[in-house]
C-alpha cells in the first residue's frame, strides 16, 4: 500500500515539472517571439511562429483594405473650410468661379462646379467627388497658393479654338441654336464667332463654358433655352466659326434692338448688323 502511494506521488510529481517545463518554455518562446507549441508531432516540438506572423500581417492587409474602400469624401453646399478655400482658388484659375474666395461651398460655388465638370466631361452634379477633384487638380497643375497672379495664369490656360473639346463645341452649338434660332445662317457663325472672339479676350472668362454661363452673358441660360436640343446647321455654324470665318469682324457683343432695354448695351459701339441682331465692340 505504501509503494502504490509513494508510486503515484512520484507520478504526480513528474507530471507536474513535465508541465512546468512547458509552461516556461512556451512563455520564453513567446517572449522571444518564437513561441513554440507544446503539442509533440512525431517527437518534434512545432513552431507556429510563421503562423502568427501570418495573422498579423493578414490584420494589417485587412486594415488596408478597410482604409482603401472607405469611401472619399463628398464636398457640398453648405460645406466649410478645409479644401473648399483650394477648390475656390482653382476654380477661380480656370475662369469658372468669379465669386468671393471664402471657404464656403456657396450655390455659386455649387454653379462653378457643374460647369467645370460639364466642360470637362464628368457627370454634372455640383458636387465635388474624388473624380471631380482629380480632374481639377489635373486641369490646374501649374497652379500655387499666392503663387502666379490670376491674369498671368489665366493667359497659359486660355485656350484656343484647336484645344476645344467635343463637350465645349456641343455646349457652343446649345448656344448658337438658342440664341439664333431662325437667324440666317451667317448669323448663326456670327454668334459662334463672338463666343470664340471672348475667349481670345482677357475680359472674359477662358472657357466656353464659363463665357456662355457667365450670370446674365446670354438670355438663353437665363430662360432655360440653353438646352434645347441643337440642329445640324448650329453645329456646323460652330465649325466654320472655328475655322476662321467671323462675319462679326470681332464683336464681343450683340443684341436683339427690338427688346434689348439696357441703357449700356445701346451705348457700345455697333460694328454691323445681321439679321435681327446687331453686334457691337
Amino acid at each position: 500500500m505504501m509503494m502504490r502511494k509513494r508510486l503515484l506521488c512520484c507520478a504526480l510529481m513528474l507530471a507536474f515539472s513535465v508541465l512546468g517545463e512547458a509552461i516556461v518554455s512556451m512563455v520564453n518562446s513567446d517572449a522571444s517571439g518564437s513561441l513554440l507549441s507544446a503539442v509533440p508531432n512525431g517527437g518534434h516540438a512545432v513552431s507556429v511562429q510563421s503562423t502568427a506572423k501570418a495573422s498579423v500581417e493578414s490584420r494589417h492587409v485587412s486594415k488596408r483594405v478597410s482604409i482603401a474602400a472607405r469611401p472619399a469624401r463628398v464636398y457640398k453646399p453648405g460645406d466649410r473650410g478645409g479644401y473648399v478655400w483650394e477648390l475656390q482658388r482653382r476654380l477661380r484659375f480656370l475662369g469658372f468661379y468669379t465669386g468671393k474666395i471664402n471657404g464656403i461651398y456657396t450655390w455659386r460655388t455649387y454653379r462653378a462646379v457643374r460647369l467645370f465638370q460639364y466642360a470637362f466631361g464628368l457627370r454634372v452634379t455640383g458636387l465635388t467627388d474624388a473624380r471631380t477633384r482629380a480632374k481639377l487638380w489635373k486641369a490646374t497643375r501649374r497652379w500655387r497658393p499666392g503663387g502666379v497672379r490670376r491674369v498671368q495664369a489665366r493667359r497659359v490656360y486660355r485656350r484656343t479654338a484647336r484645344q476645344l473639346s467635343w463637350n465645349d463645341i456641343k455646349l457652343m452649338a446649345h448656344a448658337v441654336h438658342a440664341e439664333a434660332r431662325g437667324e440666317p445662317y451667317i448669323g448663326k457663325v456670327a454668334v459662334a464667332a463672338v463666343i470664340l472672339n471672348r475667349l481670345k479676350s482677357e475680359r472674359f472668362p477662358n472657357t466656353p463654358a464659363s463665357i456662355i454661363f457667365q450670370p446674365l452673358a446670354f438670355e438663353a441660360v437665363a430662360n432655360g433655352q440653353i438646352w434645347l436640343q441643337p440642329d445640324p446647321d448650329s453645329f456646323k455654324a460652330v465649325r466654320d466659326a472655328l475655322n476662321g470665318w467671323d462675319p462679326s469682324d470681332g464683336a464681343l457683343y450683340y443684341f436683339n434692338p427690338a427688346t434689348a432695354t439696357s441703357k449700356w448695351i445701346w451705348s457700345r459701339p455697333q460694328i454691323k448688323r445681321i439679321g435681327r441682331h446687331i453686334f457691337t465692340k
